[in-house]
């Protein structure tokens, strides 16, 4: 706790020092799990990346105490020995507890616990004029809650108190297929009705086909009827494969168990399914065994590192949209006529939860309504348009097609709204209030971190840029030199 107290009171001095000048800095963690283009200026920067240990684990009140910088893959792994696991774990071993709380996090146990920031019981932060407090919802509770989703744009959090629940070795994993996404739908709801389930996640393979995939926490051991499928090794099969395997043959739901571990991060290996479009890219067969040859670099954490060296970040659509129940069937048919990709992600979130930063456009009501929606997550990753132009025309089309149908996304990812667009969905008079009261006036706001500068579209390329763009834009520049920087370089944030 020393050592942790000690990074603390440095980071506030560093902080007190930007504050007198007032001199916007942004954080520095190592590594990122968002698909936003940036880099970090070490003059104007807080360096968080060495908060990244459990510090206690106490079993009686089934609790950890948990610096921010601690993927959830050592999360995971320091709890377990007690006995005990985080209710909510993102499904990239690579994002932090501190990145979860921040950027807002809905995993395949959401529908049961909420969001992440929903499992933090209280927070230390350094405030923006480098005041240390602690935040719950019952101590500076405006603070507690409008720092959840934020963006770091309120402070520095630098500890967290997560809640846990008891562990079980394994997933019991039911893939129950469908027909349509009607089905989809009411196959999922009834799922978050059964209090016996632990999680729920559905991937659409077409129109006219999806998987709900269930699963409970259990000790009980593989048998022949429900046998054992881990998918971390490299001779596993990705586990989108696996579902869409073993259910094409049967309109019967199928059982499998996986260890607990395997099942948390399922889908690590590929990031869900987006690594296909890689071997796509470089003209590589996509079988069983170039999967294996070349699992090192389809994990998660090299493959962030990759897309970002690469630039690719500004080629893909990558974007996860929450909508209401309703919205859901108008909205894939809307990505099936304009993108034409598969797979999607589904993800149903605990009815009522609330949503950071208290958008305004949910059904046409306040999401603190009586009586709110159901609402699903949608994960669309896939191929976008090569343009620039037409790129961020596609991604604006996505995000207006959203509002129309109630819902908001994920800042996780570059937005492209216009700054009107973008107060006209988040409670601005609050977030700028809480900013003010806590002396961040002075700090990036959320929509300065998360959204492009379109201006930059308007203006006329030079020579010396529109030479770069185009030998960039050479067959396979881009991606070869994206994956070398992964071999021969760790830090892929700080601006060189």
């Amino acid at each position: 706790m020393e050592e942790h107290q000690a990074g603390v009171a440095a980071i506030s001095q560093r902080i007190k020092s930007f504050y007198e000048t007032k001199t916007p800095f942004r954080l520095y963690h190592g590594s990122t799990n968002s698909t936003r283009n940036y880099k970090v200026d070490k003059n104007r920067m807080i360096d968080t990346s060495k908060l990244n240990h459990v510090l206690k684990v106490d079993k009686e009140t089934k609790t950890c105490l948990v610096e921010p910088n601690v993927p959830m893959d050592q999360l995971v792994d320091e709890v377990t020995p007690y006995g005990l696991l985080p209710p909510v774990v993102m499904e990239f071993p690579g994002i932090t507890a501190g990145g979860g709380f921040a950027g807002t996090a809905g995993e395949s146990s959401g529908f049961k616990y909420g969001f992440f920031d929903s499992t933090v019981n209280w927070i230390e932060i350094v405030l923006a004029n480098g005041e240390v407090v602690k935040a719950s919802r019952t101590e500076h509770s405006d603070l507690f809650y409008a720092a959840a989703g934020t963006m770091g744009t309120l402070g520095v959090t630098t500890l967290l108190e997560i809640s846990l629940i008891d562990f079980h070795p394994y997933v019991e994993m039911t893939y129950h297929p469908t027909a349509t996404i009607e089905e989809a739908q009411t196959t999922m709801q009834e799922a978050t009705k059964d209090h016996t389930n632990d999680y729920i996640d559905g991937i659409t393979f077409s129109r006219n086909r999806s998987v709900i995939i269930t699963g409970r926490l259990t000790s009980s051991a593989p048998t022949a009827e429900k046998p054992l499928q881990p998918f971390s090794r490299a001779v596993d099969p990705w586990f989108y494969i696996h579902v869409d395997r073993a259910t094409k043959s049967s309109p019967k739901p199928v059982t499998y168990l996986t260890p607990t571990r395997d099942y948390l991060f399922r889908y690590d290996r590929g990031a869900f399914w987006t690594g296909k479009y890689a071997y796509q890219y470089f003209l590589t067969p996509f079988n069983r065994i170039t999967r294996w040859a070349l699992d090192y670099f389809m994990h998660t954490r090299v493959m962030y590192h990759a897309l970002h060296a690469s630039g690719h970040a500004q080629k893909y659509i990558v974007q996860d949209l929450l909508l209401p129940s309703s919205g859901v069937e108008p909205f894939i048919e809307f990505v099936h006529e304009r993108f034409g990709f598969y797979p999607l992600w589904l993800c149903p979130l605990k009815h009522g939860q609330e949503v950071a930063m208290r958008p305004r456009l949910i059904t046409g009501e306040k999401v603190d309504s009586a009586d709110p929606p159901s609402f699903v997550n949608i994960g669309v990753w896939g191929p976008g348009p090569t343009d620039y132009k037409d790129f961020v025309s596609a991604n604006r089309e996505l995000e207006k097609k959203v509002r129309e149908l109630g819902g908001i996304k994920w800042l996780y990812a570059q937005g492209y709204y216009t700054q009107d667009e973008f107060w006209d969905i988040y409670d601005r008079k609050r977030y700028e209030s809480v900013r003010e009261k806590y002396h961040a006036t002075y700090l990036p706001t959320v929509y300065q971190k998360v959204n492009v500068d379109l201006s930059v579209l308007e203006r006329e390329q030079g020579w010396g840029e529109w030479v770069q763009t185009k030998f960039w834009n050479v067959w396979p520049m881009s991606g070869v030199y994206g994956v070398l920087k992964t071999l021969v370089e760790s830090d892929y944030l700080l601006a060189k």
